[in-house]
């Protein structure tokens, strides 16, 4: 039994600047040329907002490796002395793969910390066991962690369709406006839910919402109809594809407006809502510009 490397649980070392850096690559490039220009160093350093050591250091790099020495570099050392040695985390890695075992285990058979367990089978890219089919150690293809962020070519080549449903407020407020004891005192009165439904296009991120009174199939239906007509009044004559989830409304229901539109339905694997995602992370972002409040069903 074993398990495959995937570049989803590679986690290569990224270089980016802080949000309260002083010095940037233009900034440094700033210093040199200053340098240059015949500012000594304290005025650049006073003008700049930052030491003059920092200014020294820059200049020096520059002068020893040209504008390449400008970029930032790695933190990591040029020596690990301490690092796990390399049979000892192939051990963990064959034993791993072999047996399929969790941290904790691999440490009481190894010898190894669990900790250094866990961060050797990370700098060998092995996936979770959580990730992993139990069976097989193949790597789940319903996984939550997406490796590439598609988008498609063009507007209009795929759409996604969803509903929120959104829990009403009654008048005066509700319990987060005057508490709990206050806004449940009268628990007979159903105020009932909208339902936020929501076409976004996959390329252009073009959105049309309604907030509807329910979810049936008409709905859902009628809705998609007046979606298409305003995407074409916004550029995107023709929506080619569907993706939805597999509700009954969506399954069966839009059917003869899609045949009617020329749209091919998409749905996603059962269970994985995640896979039409695009339209679940905007319609919260609309509800809370909206000052609604998604319901917890």
């Amino acid at each position: 039994m074993g398990c495959d490397l995937s570049k989803v649980h590679i986690h290569p070392e990224v270089l980016v600047a802080h949000a309260n850096a002083r010095t940037t690559v233009h900034g440094r490039l700033l210093i040199v040329q200053r340098h240059r220009q015949g500012w000594r160093q304290a005025h650049i350093a006073a003008a700049m907002g930052i030491s003059r050591k920092c200014v020294r250091t820059w200049i020096t790099r520059y002068e020893t490796e040209g504008p390449d020495g400008l970029h930032d570099r790695s933190s990591r050392p040029h020596h690990s002395p301490a690092r796990t040695p390399a049979d000892v985390e192939a051990k963990v890695v064959d034993l791993r793969q072999e047996e399929q075992l969790g941290p904790d285990e691999l440490s009481a058979q190894t010898g190894v910390p669990a900790r250094t367990v866990s961060r050797v089978l990370a700098r060998h890219g092995i996936p979770h066991l959580a990730a992993l089919d139990p069976m097989t150690g193949q790597v789940l293809r319903s996984s939550k962690t997406t490796a590439v962020r598609y988008e498609r070519e063009r507007p209009g080549e795929l759409a996604h369709m969803d509903v929120k449903k959104i829990g009403r407020i009654p008048d005066g407020g509700g319990w987060r406006a005057l508490g709990r004891a206050e806004g449940r005192r009268d628990r007979k009165t159903k105020i009932g839910y909208d339902y936020v439904h929501s076409l976004v296009d996959d390329h252009s991120r073009l959105a049309y919402s309604e907030i509807l009174p329910d979810e049936k199939g008409t709905t859902c239906a009628d809705f998609l109809a007046r979606a298409a007509t305003y995407f074409a009044a916004h550029g995107i004559a023709r929506i080619e594809g569907l993706m939805t989830d597999n509700a009954w409304a969506y399954r069966y229901s839009l059917r003869g407006v899609c045949a009617e539109l020329g749209i091919t339905e998409k749905f996603i694997r059962p269970h994985c809502p995640w896979q039409n995602g695009k339209v679940c992370e905007d319609c919260p972002r609309r509800c809370t510009d909206a000052g609604l409040t998604p319901a917890k069903v």
